[in-house]
């Protein structure tokens, strides 16, 4: 177990659910409060989850593999995956649609007809409005086009705007993710878990490793910047000498749409 410099306990105060290596630790294992973000994501008190875990990774011999920020499942095979994106890169329509064909690939047995694939789910919930749409939540389903019928292959897509709190109960669940303060938090069981892990003792010891991961995730970042600072410096004195894009775009690494972006900023 890691212990916890005493400089490091005011970062854990500043933690929400929408830090992924936080909010990994808060629903690791935890089927009861997965279970009720489910539910209020999507309005069915009925949903029970069998399994639930965290940082599951999903295989692919042929390709990427996926880790899962959250991973559910009920008794009948129906999958959920839900994710927490800071960065509106991190959730392009591509990205869901990889996540969807990773699970539907992994819920049918082989030799199995393919009716038997179970309903899945794949769930982003993201700080900034990704779908740029000012609603609070997206359901993206496939249609005919001629028609407009829907094509009810069981694959729901799901986007949830963290930006907006208010007081429906996913509006306050959004408020509850953005939250420091477990005090300020409107749904108890969401509270608890976070005051164990930022108040008490045992659960600030099991933050240890949380910590290690955010440290190097954060000057992993801040090598990524200083990388990319570093080339844009080079292109700029490169754009400066009349040097041609392509020369510019094989010593500064940037890409070509870079290069034309940055010379049409110092020529404006």
């Amino acid at each position: 177990m890691v212990k916890i410099k005493q400089d490091l306990l005011n970062s854990i105060k500043e933690f929400t659910l929408m830090d992924d290596p936080f909010m990994t630790k808060v629903f690791e294992d935890d089927i009861e409060r997965t279970q009720l973000i489910l539910r209020i994501i999507l309005e069915n008190d009925t949903i029970k989850v069998k399994k639930a875990s965290t940082q599951k990774r999903l295989k692919n011999l042929q390709g990427r593999d996926l880790q899962l920020d959250i991973l559910a499942e009920k008794a009948d095979g129906t999958k959920f995956n839900v994710e927490v994106q800071n960065e509106s890169s991190g959730a392009i329509p591509q990205r869901a649609r990889y996540h969807m064909s990773l699970l539907d690939a992994k819920s049918l047995p082989k030799g199995e007809y393919f009716d038997k694939i179970p309903e899945n789910y794949v769930i982003f919930i993201t700080r900034e409005d990704v779908l740029k749409g000012l609603l609070p939540i997206y359901h993206i389903h496939r249609t005919i086009d001629e028609n407009g019928s829907s094509f009810a292959d069981g694959s729901h897509i799901i986007y949830v705007n963290a930006k907006i709190h208010n007081d429906t109960p996913l509006g306050m669940l959004m408020h509850d993710f953005c939250c420091k303060n477990p005090d300020d938090m409107h749904y108890k069981k969401l509270a608890e878990k976070i005051r164990y892990f930022k108040e008490e003792k045992e659960g600030l010891d099991k933050m240890g490793d949380v910590m290690e991961k955010l440290i190097a995730k954060r000057e992993k970042e801040a090598m990524r910047k200083a990388q990319k600072e570093a080339r844009i410096s080079v292109a700029k004195e490169m754009l400066a000498d009349n040097e041609c894009i392509d020369k510019i775009v094989k010593y500064s690494k940037l890409s070509v749409k870079e290069v034309r972006a940055l010379a049409a900023k110092m020529s404006a």
